[in-house]
């Protein structure tokens, strides 16, 4: 796959470079960081927006008023946070590990950003295309468990350790029944390319891998979801920084830029989580009608295509991140022991239920 990309991006550069003797190998190392940082900037913007979005879900779901004072609607109010979190002091614990304490939302923030790259946001458009996608994905996300025992370990704060022991325990837990519905959808589609996953429902609504053997994959989608929701920390599963327990857990310490860091990549982790659901069970930015509407409107453009399939993709992953912003302000905290019991009582168990299931079913 990586060969079709330098062919491509060779092809391109002999027929509108010409005149521009650069390894096209050059080439292909730009472009990755031209879309690399495109991506960063779509995180850090989403990140913002996230906030504010759901600041007034809450405000409307509880009945009181979100932000509403700077810009109309209150929608620059995320500028002006990432304003004061700019000009904040960055405060280190005289205790801390200093080398730690520096790295450690880095490290989770590198392992947010590291799972974009091998998501096909759209047909055509992404950074690369892996054979071994889902298992890249797997092992990248580990990076952030590893950012948040850094920090609370580093901290030098009982609250803080507390924290990331919690936040440990929780996410490789749960990370089980999410490698189930991986290998489920791996032995249903015969491949680790999200790529090729996504291109395998492509169609209609009724290919998407959701419906593919009713109800068992309805219900490993619904796993997949919640196991999510555990990994990123949010609302009933957010025990790791549960403010009224542990202040604000592993990253109680932190201030300024380094926590808008923290912040940013529980939002960027929202979106991927709900990114690769829609990739894996809803089809991707494959359209939920026979065709897409813009290539029957305007013609079969590949420009077209790609513009379309760019916004189901984002509609799709969007009502996810939505759905956990509504749940995040609607159902009460989990303690520890029903967040374990859940997952190694109900969701484990399940998960391999459907699995077995499902690979009996595809035998007969």
């Amino acid at each position: 796959m990586l060969k079709e990309y330098i062919d491509a991006i060779k092809s391109f550069a002999e027929q509108n470079l010409p005149v521009i003797n650069v390894p096209v190998e050059l080439w292909y190392i730009v472009w990755l960081f031209i879309f690399g940082g495109i991506v960063l900037g779509g995180m850090m913007l989403f990140a913002g927006l996230a906030a504010y979005a759901e600041r007034r879900v809450a405000g409307f779901l509880q009945s009181r008023l979100g932000p509403n004072r700077v810009g109309p609607q209150g929608l620059l109010q995320f500028m002006a946070d990432g304003i004061k979190l700019v000009m904040k002091e960055d405060l280190i614990p005289t205790a801390a590990d200093k080398i730690l304490f520096r790295l450690a939302p880095y490290v989770l923030f590198i392992g947010t950003l590291g799972i974009f790259a091998a998501l096909p946001f759209s047909k055509y458009v992404g950074i690369t295309n892996l054979n071994l996608g889902l298992l890249y994905i797997l092992a990248i996300s580990s990076l952030v468990v590893i950012g948040i025992i850094m920090a609370g370990w580093s901290s030098g704060n009982k609250w803080s350790l507390l924290g990331g022991m919690r936040s440990a325990a929780q996410i490789i837990s749960y990370e089980i029944p999410i490698g189930i519905c991986f290998l489920t959808i791996i032995m249903m589609a015969g491949t680790m390319n999200m790529n090729t996953i996504t291109e395998l429902q492509a169609g209609s609504i009724i290919n998407w891998l959701v419906f593919r053997y009713p109800p068992l994959t309805m219900v490993l989608f619904l796993i997949y979801f919640i196991a999510s929701m555990a990994e990123v920390n949010r609302t009933p599963f957010d025990i790791p920084e549960a403010e009224s327990e542990i202040v604000g857990g592993y990253h109680t310490e932190y201030s300024g830029m380094r926590f808008a860091f923290f912040y940013m990549g529980e939002y960027g982790n929202m979106f991927a989580v709900s990114a690769i659901a829609s990739i894996l069970f809803l089809g991707g930015w494959q359209s939920p009608l026979p065709f897409f509407i813009l290539n029957a409107l305007f013609g079969d453009y590949a420009v077209l295509t790609a513009i379309e399939g760019f916004g189901w993709f984002l509609a799709k992953s969007l009502a996810l991140v939505f759905l956990m912003m509504w749940l995040r302000w609607t159902l009460p905290r989990y303690r520890v022991d029903q967040l374990m019991t859940l997952c190694w009582k109900v969701l484990l168990p399940i998960s391999l239920a459907c699995m077995l299931i499902i690979g009996v079913w595809m035998m007969i």
